[in-house]
């Protein structure tokens, strides 16, 4: 899959420009490449580049040459009024992470991941505190439906805590089996240690609830991101 940095390197080909010389055509240092290679580049820099480069900032940005930024024209970039859109770029950059395993939603289910082996690789624009603590899960099961279905890729921070209202990735260990379940995350009191009583609550009502008083759970992490792909 070819990504904007991708984008920006086959452009600078062309004009047989090197990263450096580029970013000090725009008025930058000669080092702020090394954090575009990075995604981390703003929508200011990348229609400065366009109009170096003489390239599309809509392509630079998506991939696609039709995007609602033209083409450039003798070298200078030209605005496009949106009056009528209701969508725009997002300028987001998007980034790598791995696809562990799939996730119960409904009943509990044996986590397959190894920890060392990702089932795949699958992309993200969310990066949290700590980027490699974000990984994304397939659902399957209907215990989250309607709103999450089976083949559904949710991402996920382990680094995030959870608060109530939070969608969590839960585990418990039966037998020495580590087993995984994806709920709402709801603290209903405190136990005499001081620890939070927590349930994991399904947002289909035909599924169980599982209450921290009968089993012991653990958070892995929180969802923060939902990814459907529309079938038509």
């Amino acid at each position: 899959m070819e990504t904007l940095v991708d984008r920006l390197q086959k452009a600078l080909n062309s004009k047989k420009l090197s990263w450096s010389k580029a970013s000090t055509m725009i008025g930058l240092s000669p080092q702020a490449p090394s954090k575009w290679k990075k995604g981390q580049i703003s929508k200011d820099t990348l229609e400065k580049l366009a109009e170096v480069l003489e390239v599309n900032v809509g392509w630079l940005m998506t991939g696609d040459s039709t995007s609602s930024v033209p083409a450039l024209s003798n070298g200078s970039a030209r605005a496009v009024s949106e009056e009528y859109g209701n969508v725009k770029p997002t300028g987001k950059m998007l980034r790598k992470i791995p696809v562990l395993d799939f996730v119960q939603a409904g009943m509990w289910r044996e986590v397959a991941y190894d920890g060392v082996h990702p089932k795949g690789e699958t992309y993200t624009t969310y990066e949290g505190v700590d980027p490699k603590a974000v990984f994304s899960l397939t659902i399957d099961g209907m215990s989250m439906a309607p709103e999450f279905l089976p083949g559904d890729e949710i991402v996920v921070d382990a680094a995030k805590a959870p608060v109530p209202g939070s969608l969590v990735i839960a585990q418990e260990t039966q037998q020495g089996v580590a087993l995984t379940t994806f709920k709402k995350y709801r603290v209903i009191g405190v136990n005499e240690h001081g620890v939070d009583i927590i349930e994991l609550v399904p947002l289909n009502p035909d599924f169980p609830i599982y209450n921290s008083m009968q089993i012991e759970i653990s958070i892995i992490g929180v969802v923060v991101q939902h990814h459907r792909e529309f079938k038509y």
